[in-house]
């Protein structure tokens, strides 16, 4: 019987069926471990993700003692200041400040004029993979695609880029449920590092302002919005993290699910008009992002099991991908899938704000894999990443013939 153990590689490997298990067992199931409460129904967890009695942090409201919770160590400050100041992790009136300034940079005609950028890269990076015969799809095409993309956005020039991908890989590995002290020592070493050079890459742009996000958002501050340079640092980096983490882990795992399924692979080779439904169902098949919490403000709810103000509740993407109420056969990898309300990219007011980048990135890395690699194969199965919220390969190494 699978069972929910986000530490046990089997179930890493494959958490679908102990999903499954959750479902059948109730609709809300309280997880000792990590102290949580497990959401893992589709129609629970996208009305939980609007209700506003949730809430991603609780310090607006409550000091962490009013909120029965212990304050994070000293030690972990440098983290907690970055990640505490980003829009991801702020409630109403800062969230709804700051999400509008930076909404300006993703409106559908900016995001649109990316495309021919997009589309080209993806290009260069596939050709230079196919020049070689192969080689490994996540650190030659699926990891330089998003990062290059947003930082060009951002205005960080080429010749800083190297440290970007190490620094957010260290800082995500906070999300993790029940990080380790190693992990933590990373995350605050990253976050130092990163503030400190974005602290630097401000002042160059307070000098010399440039047509990117930076730019704008110092502009936006000097004409009377209200934006710290706390808040610029904070929002410059959870755009990098958000703005290609999950993009890298959707295109490793989706081409994974393809080798396993010869016969779509076949039906996108031989009609690449599926590539637009095949990018929704590959996030709805093996999400990358398989967790997002709540803090419970107020007292709530569901089937009948009261949770308290001052819980935590788990909320399961990748189950509520896989409810069977909503997605028919949902263990089937169907490319031609018509109705897919997957919640890969959340809802409510922290639906993810690049998303319509990332369907642009994810559309372009696969048509150029499907145009200019057709015999792409794999060469060994790829080992998955331990870790469980953020779901990915250590690699996937391909040929080309």
């Amino acid at each position: 019987m699978a069972a929910f153990d986000p530490w046990d590689p089997a179930f890493l490997a494959d958490p679908y069926p102990a999903y499954g298990e959750l479902r059948a067992k109730g609709r809300v199931h309280y997880y000792e471990p990590t102290n949580q409460w497990l959401v893992p129904h589709h129609a629970d967890v996208s009305a939980l993700l609007r209700d506003r009695r949730l809430g991603r942090t609780y310090q607006h409201r409550f000091t962490h003692e009013d909120f029965g919770r212990t304050a994070p160590p000293a030690a972990h400050e440098p983290f907690h200041t970055l990640n505490d100041h980003g829009m991801l992790d702020l409630e109403p009136p800062d969230h709804t400040r700051i999400r509008r300034l930076v909404s300006k940079a993703f409106t559908p005609r900016t995001v649109e004029q990316l495309k021919p950028y997009v589309t080209r890269l993806a290009g260069e990076l596939v050709d230079g993979l196919v020049e070689r015969g192969g080689g490994d799809l996540l650190a030659d095409v699926a990891e330089p695609l998003p990062v290059a993309v947003i930082a060009e956005m951002l205005g960080i020039p080429e010749s800083d880029r190297a440290p970007l991908r190490p620094w957010s890989a260290d800082i995500c590995g906070m999300y993790e449920l029940n990080p380790s002290q190693e992990t933590a020592t990373k995350a605050v070493r990253a976050s130092v590092e990163f503030s400190d050079y974005l602290h630097e890459l401000i002042a160059e742009r307070r000098k010399e302002p440039g047509d990117d996000l930076i730019s704008g958002l110092i502009e936006a501050h000097d004409e009377g919005d209200r934006l710290t340079e706390q808040e610029m640092i904070s929002t410059a980096v959870l755009l990098l993290n958000a703005g290609h983490e999950a993009t890298v882990n959707a295109t490793v795992n989706g081409w994974w699910a393809l080798f396993r399924n010869p016969d779509q692979l076949a039906a996108l080779r031989a009609d690449h008009s599926l590539v637009p439904s095949a990018v929704e169902e590959l996030m709805r098949y093996d999400t990358p992002l398989q967790l997002f919490e709540r803090w419970v403000l107020d007292e709530i709810e569901i089937d009948g099991t009261t949770i308290p103000r001052g819980a935590e509740i788990a909320m399961l993407f990748g189950s509520a991908n896989h409810d069977p109420q909503v997605f028919r056969n949902p263990e089937r990898l169907d490319l031609t899938r018509k109705d897919n309300p997957h919640i890969s990219f959340s809802a409510g007011i922290h639906y993810c704000i690049g998303a319509p980048l990332a369907r642009i990135e994810l559309a372009a890395s696969m048509t150029a894999l499907l145009d200019r690699a057709p015999t792409l194969r794999l060469a060994a199965e790829p080992e998955r990443k331990p870790n469980f919220v953020i779901r990915g390969l250590e690699g996937v190494s391909v040929t080309v013939s």
